[in-house]
């Protein structure tokens, strides 16, 4: 069931292609619910069999996940904070993660934009702040597409390295669970630094709500 699974998600990827990527990855840098680490191997596996090609998939990645991030900019932009502190929590965004997001963009400015792109739960959050504080929106575009760019790639190199090398993937259920077995290591070095970075951004969160 797992294989018949992974080949109808790998192959609505190949379906869709460099607009999948786009559009999956906007979602990404939204609201919605939608990960990262989901999106970019599978592209990243039909670049290594021909199919795609490796820097569109990338390019494709970075510009979705910055014209997401752009939409929730013009969405505080525009609405102010008031209203996202009142109603926020029916779209998917209660008033503890904006002030999160928010505290991240006070401690490190501009520098936090690009490296909230490589870390969970603020890298889909931060342009919610920087369009309150109207961060000058060239420079967040710019910073958040390098960041964004950056995380897409890193993807599709463990995408690449780990499924992209076995082109039998979808039509074989025993390569899919030697992939799992050889290369569990890749799995576990990823969910590691991701948990890693989601517990400094919790830590950070409540010391600088101790602080104040």
């Amino acid at each position: 069931m797992i294989h018949d699974l992974l080949r109808t998600w790998f192959e609505f990827t190949r379906e869709w292609g460099y607009l999948g990527v786009f559009t999956m990855m906007a979602l990404e840098s939204t609201i919605v619910p939608v990960p990262s680490e989901i999106i970019m191997p599978p592209a990243a596996y039909w670049a290594q069999q021909g199919q795609l090609n490796m820097w569109g998939v990338i390019l494709a990645g970075g510009l979705g996940s910055t014209f997401g991030s752009s939409l929730t900019y013009a969405f505080t932009f525009t609405l102010g904070r008031a209203f996202v502190m009142r109603w926020g929590r029916y779209f998917l965004l209660p008033a503890d993660r904006l002030e999160l997001a928010e505290r991240w963009l006070q401690a490190y400015q501009t520098g936090g934009v690009f490296l909230a792109r490589l870390l969970p739960v603020v890298r889909h959050l931060i342009g919610f702040p920087a369009g309150l504080v109207r961060m000058p929106f060239a420079t967040f575009v710019g910073v958040t597409f390098v960041g964004s760019t950056l995380w897409c790639a890193i993807l599709a190199w463990f995408g690449a390295a780990t499924i992209g090398k076995r082109p039998d993937l979808l039509e074989n259920p025993e390569a899919l669970s030697e992939v799992i077995k050889h290369d569990l290591l890749w799995f576990v070095v990823l969910v590691f630094a991701l948990g890693a970075g989601w517990f400094f951004v919790r830590w950070f969160g409540s010391r600088k709500s101790a602080a104040h």
